[in-house]
């Protein structure tokens, strides 16, 4: 059956009419909700600030809406969903047995929603779980046996997964969804990619300790003509950068045939008498280890590079990748503190 109800407006809301020359026609249906009606979270916490505060003033105060607003909100959540949850009256403000069996839900509901809010917040603003670096290898060997111990020390809830690749691979993978962020090179000149500078290191020349350079630290690039200079093979960002350095100083090193994918195999070439090469500052201490190998270096201002950390510029988390460059400068080795 269906029961119409004549409600007047009253300063609490709606309350029965028993004057019919005053009545305000408003139908309330009862019993018939509205099965497409979705109600909005601010209907929500009008119902639940109305059941807790037990007063129309009060709760409206509470969420910081007027209290016609606060009336019109509940008054479109019972109607949609076909239930009387508040009874009013100009003196008091009581709770059905409807609105009973459905606060808790509400509130569950409202919990939910800000709880998301949070979640979302953690999201964008902070690192946790798996996080997928790529890094490029004349970086990896060098960072990664500082970087990982400190990102189990400083955020304890990042899983990392490591890639190594050159820097063409790593981009592709960036652009694809694969990796999160990656530490290479800059200026990257990607579409789409947001760029950290990390730190700038400057190319060192590792020689032979017989060599006539060794120890030398006043080289400039010039010096780099007709040297017998031993390269990465293709594909390797540090290879362009010392081939770019050769041509803007218009030298012409001795081209061998030696090929070579890690920078180690190169720099153990040199400790072989097979020629001379040039190393990341990063990468000195580690390369120059082994073999009796020194090092020569270039007056200032020295040539090098810049390492940066790049990552898809809509991915959004800008500041949460903010504090890994922060980490990654704190742990790179031989390179200045800025």
């Amino acid at each position: 059956m269906l029961i119409v109800k004549r409600y007047r407006r009253s300063g609490d809301g709606w309350t029965p009419n028993h004057s019919k020359a005053k009545a305000i026609d408003v139908a309330t249906l009862i019993g018939m909700a509205d099965q497409a009606y979705q109600p909005t979270l601010s209907q929500l916490r009008a119902f639940v600030a109305v059941a807790e505060c037990r007063h129309f003033g009060t709760a409206a105060a509470r969420l910081g809406v007027s209290q016609p607003t606060l009336s019109q909100g509940l008054a479109a959540l019972e109607n949609g969903l076909g239930v009387q949850l508040i009874e009013r009256s100009t003196r008091r403000v009581l709770v059905t047995t409807a609105g009973e069996a459905l606060l808790e839900q509400a509130k569950q509901i409202l919990e939910a929603a800000d709880g998301f809010v949070v979640s979302a917040a953690g999201v964008g603003h902070a690192l946790s779980g798996p996080l997928r670096i790529g890094l490029i290898p004349t970086i990896a060997p060098y960072v990664l046996p500082a970087l990982l111990p400190a990102i189990r020390t400083d955020l304890p809830a990042v899983t990392p997964q490591v890639v190594e690749d050159q820097t063409a691979r790593l981009l592709d993978a960036l652009r694809g969804g694969a990796l999160d962020v990656a530490v290479l090179a800059l200026p990257s000149d990607a579409a789409g990619m947001a760029e950290i500078p990390l730190y700038t290191e400057e190319f060192v020349m590792v020689v032979p300790r017989s060599h006539p350079l060794a120890g030398r630290a006043d080289l400039t690039p010039g010096v780099l003509d007709e040297l017998p200079l031993l390269l990465l093979d293709e594909g390797h960002c540090l290879r362009d950068q010392t081939l770019d350095l050769c041509r803007s100083v218009d030298a012409h090193p001795i081209a061998g045939d030696t090929r070579a994918t890690s920078l180690t195999t190169v720099v153990q070439c040199v400790a072989g008498g097979l020629g001379v090469t040039l190393v990341p500052a990063s990468a000195v201490a580690v390369e120059t280890a082994r073999g009796d190998l020194t090092t020569a270096r270039f007056a200032a201002p020295a040539p090098g590079r810049t390492v940066g950390l790049v990552f898809r510029a809509s991915s959004g988390r800008v500041e949460a990748y903010e504090r890994l460059a922060d980490l990654i400068r704190s742990v790179a080795p031989g390179v200045p503190r800025t």
